[in-house]
């Protein structure tokens, strides 16, 4: 099948370069002419593991390519998916539609063919329904008689791992009681029936808020065991044995309860947002979702204010030096959208201390974000004369520092692990003070 990717960020990409791993003919459409020279290039707009050997592989195969031009690149598609960004729109927590409208009457006016219009972004329940609207008042499809089904499939993709999630998915949720739309979504997923991936079928409106709840309830996760660690280390508990305990129970789960920092990037922060807007907006507010929102917010400064502690307090923390390892919001990305990082920089940068970082993959980005922050060229030029580090991201390359070196080169062997990376009883054994989230 001919497949047209609208977008070719972060989803986008990685879509069309699976969707094109399949066997479909993928086109993967931008309006930015420098991200699609680069990409003409094998040059890569994100960092994300796999991902460059992939789109190269499809590319040399002739199943995927390149354009600016919707027009051209949408001639003859069976499915064109919409893969724009949504961010948070001016600061009132809605999601910005702008980018998802506009692409939508572009297609309307270029269909040449009966084709599936697919929702790919995150987006507020009720956009297909707008959508499917602007596709019908462009004029094109329905002066020329052409069959029009808009479908929501949203993405459930990890950062670091999206390529596997992708081609072995927990489960495929399609939106749509158009019979031509489940034909058509069911002939593209057909390469993931081997793998036994269930596809879930659903109303196009449910789908939608699917994504939100998906999103929504794994930030509680988050937030909850980061409240469990705080109240750890009040009352004496070690929060990963915590962890374990609830984790082990089947209506639980193991996932998302690991004790840290707080949540970033580019999904939970602006979805949770959104899905508050929806729920007030429909009259029906969600106070579990309001509450974690306001709690991660708070524990990204509070982080830092942990920090300050470990050096003595404000009056003894000012005019020292802080490393910062790790500054993304999770390993195996680029992405520095909300991450903790900047929070815990700023808030040292406010007690007047130095902060130096360094980070395997988000240096580039983080030098706009923190202009404050001394980027190092590797750990231990970071870590070099330090007063304390801080261990905010869980890069491998963080996991076994060589703990001799690390204490030869700093100005005083003070840790703070935000990622409960390493053991206390070993820390304290090389000769570190060493301080964890929710353990002693």
């Amino acid at each position: 099948m001919k497949i047209v990717m609208v977008g070719s960020g972060y989803v986008g990409l990685v879509s069309g370069a699976c969707f094109a791993d399949f066997g479909h003919e993928v086109v993967c459409i931008d309006k930015d002419q420098t991200k699609i020279d680069r990409l003409h290039q094998g040059v890569m707009p994100i960092y994300e593991p796999g991902l460059a050997a992939l789109v190269a592989a499809n590319v040399n195969a002739g199943r995927l390519s390149f354009t600016t031009s919707l027009a051209e690149g949408i001639e003859g598609a069976d499915a064109v998916f919409i893969a724009v960004g949504t961010p948070s729109r001016g600061g009132d927590g809605h999601a910005d539609l702008s980018y998802v409208h506009g692409v939508a009457e572009e297609i309307g006016a270029n269909l040449t063919n009966d084709t599936v219009v697919v929702t790919k972004s995150t987006v507020p329940v009720g956009t297909g329904d707008a959508v499917e609207r602007i596709i019908a008042e462009s004029g094109a499809s329905s002066e020329r008689g052409h069959r029009v089904a808009v479908v929501s499939n949203p993405e459930f993709l990890r950062e670091g791992a999206a390529i596997e999630d992708f081609k072995r998915p927990d489960r495929i949720v399609i939106g749509t009681d158009d019979e031509f739309g489940r034909e058509v979504m069911r002939e593209i997923y057909r390469p993931l029936f081997l793998n036994e991936s269930p596809i879930l079928f659903t109303s196009r409106r449910s789908a939608e808020l699917i994504k939100y709840a998906a999103n929504a309830f794994l930030a509680t996760k988050i937030t909850f065991i980061n409240e469990m660690a705080d109240l750890c280390e009040k009352v004496g508990a070690d929060v990963q044995d915590v962890s374990r305990g609830i984790g082990t129970d089947g209506r639980i789960g193991p996932k998302f309860l690991h004790a840290g920092p707080g949540y970033g990037g580019s999904c939970f922060p602006k979805d949770t947002l959104a899905l508050l807007k929806t729920a007030e907006d429909a009259g029906s507010p969600s106070r579990i979702v309001e509450a974690v929102v306001q709690v991660n917010e708070s524990r990204k400064r509070a982080m830092g204010r942990k920090v300050v502690d470990a050096l003595g307090g404000e009056d003894a923390a000012r005019g020292k030096k802080v490393a910062l390892l790790g500054l993304t919001f999770k390993p195996n990305t680029d992405d520095m959208r909300d991450s903790p990082a900047i929070a815990v920089a700023q808030t040292l940068n406010d007690a007047g201390v130095e902060v130096a970082a360094y980070d395997p993959e988000g240096m580039e980005l983080a030098r706009a974000l923190m202009p404050w922050v001394d980027m190092a060229s590797n750990s231990y030029s970071a870590i070099e004369g330090a007063d304390a580090i801080v261990l905010v991201t869980e890069w491998d390359a963080f996991r076994a520092l060589d703990l001799k070196r690390v204490k030869d080169l700093v100005r005083s062997p003070i840790m703070v692990d935000l990622r409960n990376i390493y053991s206390p009883q070993a820390m304290r054994e090389a000769g570190f003070t060493y301080y964890s989230v929710g353990r002693e």
